[in-house]
């Protein structure tokens, strides 16, 4: 007998943590959310020693790609929905960076630069799903440039994703892990590619072990191909970011990519990008990064150029950062490429070396 009140009292007591933990449950997704409005400007002046004579500077690059005239490389506006259960993100966007990197995109798309909606999944709010046009899982480098350590993107930036469409579900075990699923529509497009009925599939595991150290690896698996000349392409992005002391913090990363030859091929070509960006922080107003890169892709997969040795550039760069408050920055950068072969647009033809000076003033408000 006594047994069995000790059973019924669990029940009991079950039951009304079951009814407590439901109307709470309940309470939460009634809550308001938060609703805020953010922004961001970037405005540029390129002088390109090469005087290249088209509407842009170099063909593998997508932010600040004029010569000789001041432009704006992107402007956009976000809006955006907070909630404990659920959130929205929708930011349009104007600029050469949009001419440049949406030009696949019909009409209005192009001009999307986030539509997405996300819900959590279980109680804790560790699993998400979000849903749309969504910033890219791969790389550390944004289009934002304030949010990075340079002024112009690397090589491996401006041909890898910027952003993707699909779905992604993300897990949060613990402050220090996170694991993400994605299907795609593609390598970086918001409508797939006419003719291809494949989707793409990309993972992403992150580790941050403390507020010092980031390691990163995220893949793809996919086709940016239709389905009559279909290459499979295999991607990996690594890296690592670093803060020493106070003042210094860098990031190393490593792009390696495969891609069949031919629809069917057990051939494959291969690319590859190592960068490592040293950051220092001279005092609360003034900061400098340094650069260097290299970019194979000798089989023109991302960035052909029709000639013997394909793209093998080596690179740095010196840039020297004012910033009057935290959420404006003035910048200055010298950047110099150089490849194997004529692979930069000049005056006269092609060279093969490239140097520049960027300059920008860019401005962010509310929480992007």
């Amino acid at each position: 007998m006594f047994n069995m009140q000790k059973q019924i009292l669990a029940i009991f007591i079950l039951c009304l943590f079951y009814r407590v933990i439901s109307a709470q449950e309940k309470s939460t997704w009634q809550q308001k959310p938060d609703f805020n409005i953010s922004g961001f400007v970037d405005v540029f002046y390129v002088y390109d020693f090469n005087e290249p004579q088209g509407s842009t500077r170099q063909s593998f690059l997508y932010n600040h790609n004029r010569h000789n005239e001041f432009n704006l490389n992107l402007g956009l506006i976000k809006f955006g929905v907070e909630h404990e259960k659920y959130r929205a993100n929708l930011a349009l966007q104007v600029g050469t960076y949009v001419n440049d990197n949406m030009a696949g995109e019909p009409g209005v798309l192009k001009n999307i630069f986030e539509a997405n909606v996300g819900i959590s999944l279980n109680k804790k709010n560790s699993i998400w799903l979000d849903a749309g046009v969504l910033p890219s899982h791969i790389g550390f480098e944004s289009a934002i440039s304030i949010e990075d350590f340079t002024l112009t993107r690397s090589i491996l930036a401006e041909n890898s994703p910027y952003f993707e469409t699909g779905a992604r579900v993300t897990f949060h075990p613990s402050d220090s892990w996170e694991f993400a699923a994605l299907v795609l529509n593609g390598w970086q497009c918001i409508e797939r590619l006419e003719g291809n009925s494949l989707l793409s599939f990309g993972t992403q595991v992150k580790y941050s072990p403390s507020e010092k150290v980031t390691v990163n690896w995220s893949t793809f698996i996919g086709t940016d191909d239709p389905d009559e000349t279909r290459r499979m392409r295999y991607f990996n992005n690594f890296y690592g970011q670093f803060r020493v002391s106070q003042k210094f913090e860098f990031i190393a990363g490593f792009d390696i990519g495969t891609q069949q030859r031919s629809k069917g091929s057990s051939n494959y070509d291969i690319w590859l990008s190592p960068v490592f960006i040293g950051h220092y922080t001279i005092n609360d107003h003034w900061k400098s990064a340094l650069r260097a890169e290299y970019y194979q892709d000798e089989t023109g997969i991302l960035i052909p150029t029709e000639t013997p040795n394909g793209f093998q550039t080596t690179g740095v760069s010196l840039n020297l950062d004012y910033l009057p408050i935290h959420n404006i920055i003035c910048r200055i950068e010298g950047r110099w490429l150089n490849s194997k072969d004529e692979v930069f647009e000049s005056k006269t033809g092609m060279t093969d070396s490239n140097f520049i000076i960027a300059t920008s003033i860019a401005m962010k408000f509310g929480k992007l």
